[in-house]
């Protein structure tokens, strides 16, 4: 099991990282790439192009402003591609959501909310569950773990204002 992480820039990855983090908690590899669709526009190609090959089944792209990565990527495969918009930008993220989102008919990129790289790595993990099924065991379990979380919260809090 293997996505791709590919960003525009090394100083995307603090707003990335959340995604590796959730597809490592389910035994899922990652690599990791910086490349650009305008700077290093064959590096881009060469990587969608041989993703396949390489046993990637995934590829989430993040980039800001401009934000062409994921549609390019998805111009040179048929993997799925996730793109996440990040917030880089005077414009707080509207410009990279856009570019992401308003994808022509026929290259589709999944478009997550703006630095939305959780969502990203989850959805990438849902994606594979149709291949792998121990991965719907896993995400049944992480979403009860969420539901635990937000409970303990509430007690907490109600034992706080309670006093």
């Amino acid at each position: 099991m293997k996505v791709a992480i590919i960003m525009g820039s090394d100083s995307d990855w603090p707003v990335v990282e959340p995604a590796a983090q959730v597809l490592a908690g389910f035994g899922i590899t990652t690599e990791v790439i910086v490349a650009s669709a305008h700077r290093t526009p064959d590096k881009v190609h060469v990587f969608a192009s041989e993703a396949r090959e390489k046993g990637i089944e995934v590829i989430i792209a993040a980039a800001g402003a401009a934000a062409h990565l994921g549609g390019v990527i998805a111009a040179y495969t048929t993997l799925p591609v996730i793109g996440i918009p990040i917030n880089s930008t005077s414009l707080n993220g509207l410009d990279s959501l856009l570019s992401i989102v308003q994808m022509p008919a026929g290259i589709p990129v999944a478009t997550m909310a703006v630095n939305g790289a959780k969502n990203a790595g989850i959805f990438a993990v849902q994606i594979m569950s149709g291949k792998y099924p121990q991965l719907i065991e896993g995400l049944a379990d992480y979403r009860k773990k969420m539901a635990d979380e937000v409970e303990a919260k509430a007690v907490k809090l109600s034992t706080q204002l309670s006093k």
